[in-house]
């Protein structure tokens, strides 16, 4: 299975005090990372890792319920190719034309950061893991009649949301029209408001790798306004198993986000929300990364957000019916480890141990984007799905079926 566990990690404050971390358990070693590989005449195999991720928001006041997320190990770039000779590079770096322009962070700010506000539920948790306490995450203003879009993970369990908006100091009550745990987002309504400042909402389909980008949220629940930092946009299309479902399509960036970011936008360097922070990547034992967040596309969110506006339920998604892993040599793929009885990965002839590498001739990369890849389809969907056994290739068709009720 994957090589380090997976941890929603909630920072619990006391009080007025600023949130202290509280750790799960005692800080691993320290571990540098693998050098990279010297490029070579062929494509690379990456070594694949599986990181940890926190969902940040903070919860004060109370116990902490404890949920997981995990971040596809597939996540270094593939090459294609042979690796460029030094002289086409040398060339290529002359060519390029740089502008020189500098992102104008505080004119980013003063666009956007009218819509962002903070928000803080109280929330009840049962169970012997359960607890009251306090959610504290970030939202943003997209209707001028006050709805809010947030993450689910922030209003969780929530028996009142309170929401502050920028240069206010009298939080006001808000309602949770609905949300959509599966991705992560949820949409909020403050009654009785018009003339609101709604952010305005870019095309994450424009963004490329190396775009800059801002970050702004109730980072920590500090008070006296949000917090803003800048970045870059570090790579596309993230992939994350959640342990229960499945994120896709996911924006990296190296914007520096922290408990209390959930909900708050990725910005553009126009002004434009790209991306709903969500998660930062940990490096095990709870400890999160330096600089590895992720964010919803916006492109993605719009639609469930016009969903849960409108009290739609979500399609059905397609389940295949197996347990899967990331293969620890390396190789690219999801490693079969259990297939469910009566399945349609069982009708369809697929075991333990089984390699699969594609589904509808898309490359599979791991365990999470099997997962993605099979969530595309809804149920009755005939999928091929092609996959490695005893070094031979085959491809089976599954006729995809709906998740079993627990």
């Amino acid at each position: 299975m994957n090589d380090m566990d997976s941890t929603l990690l909630d920072d619990a404050t006391a009080g007025d005090s600023p949130p202290v971390e509280t750790p799960l358990a005692p800080e691993p070693p320290d571990v540098q990372p693998p050098a990279e590989p010297a490029p070579t005449t062929s494509s690379p195999k990456w070594s694949r890792r599986t990181a940890a991720l926190i969902a940040v928001a903070v919860l004060s006041g109370g116990t902490a319920a404890i949920a997981t997320h995990a971040l596809d190990g597939g996540g270094a770039p593939t090459i294609f190719g042979n690796a460029p000779s030094a002289n086409s590079a040398n060339s290529a770096a002359r060519s390029l034309a740089l502008s020189g322009t500098k992102l104008n962070v505080a004119g980013v700010v003063d666009a956007v950061g009218p819509s962002v506000v903070s928000i803080r539920a109280a929330i009840t948790r049962p169970g012997p893991f359960g607890g009251s306490g306090e959610a504290a995450g970030t939202g943003v203003i997209i209707s001028s009649d006050g709805e809010i879009m947030t993450n689910a993970h922030v209003i969780d369990g929530a028996s009142s949301v309170k929401v502050t908006l920028a240069g206010e100091s009298q939080a006001r009550t808000a309602t949770v029209v609905g949300e959509d745990a599966d991705n992560d987002l949820a949409l909020l309504k403050i009654a009785d408001v018009s003339g609101l400042p709604a952010a305005r909402l870019g095309k994450s389909a424009d963004v490329k790798v190396g775009d800059d980008v801002v970050a702004i949220g109730n980072a920590l629940a500090l008070r006296g306004g949000p917090t803003v930092t800048r970045g870059i946009v570090s790579a596309l299309d993230r992939t994350l198993d959640t342990g229960e479902s499945t994120m896709t399509g996911l924006i990296q960036t190296d914007a520096s986000i922290s408990s209390g970011n959930s909900g708050g936008p990725l910005v553009d360097a126009t002004g434009k929300v790209i991306g709903i922070n969500s998660a930062v990547a940990a490096s095990g034992q709870g400890s999160s990364a330096e600089n590895i967040g992720f964010a919803i596309a916006i492109d993605n969110a719009v639609p469930i957000l016009d969903r849960l506006r409108n009290h739609t339920a979500a399609a059905a998604a397609g389940y295949l019916g197996v347990r899967s892993s990331d293969p620890a040599d390396g190789s690219r793929g999801a490693l079969i480890a259990s297939v469910d009885a009566g399945s349609a990965a069982a009708k369809a002839g697929i075991k333990p141990g089984d390699l699969i590498t594609a589904v509808d001739g898309k490359a599979v990369d791991g365990a999470a984007a099997l997962g993605a890849a099979v969530k595309a389809h809804t149920p009755g969907t005939p999928v091929r799905i092609t996959f490695i056994r005893n070094n031979q290739t085959r491809t089976v068709t599954a006729d995809l079926s709906t998740r079993p009720t627990p």
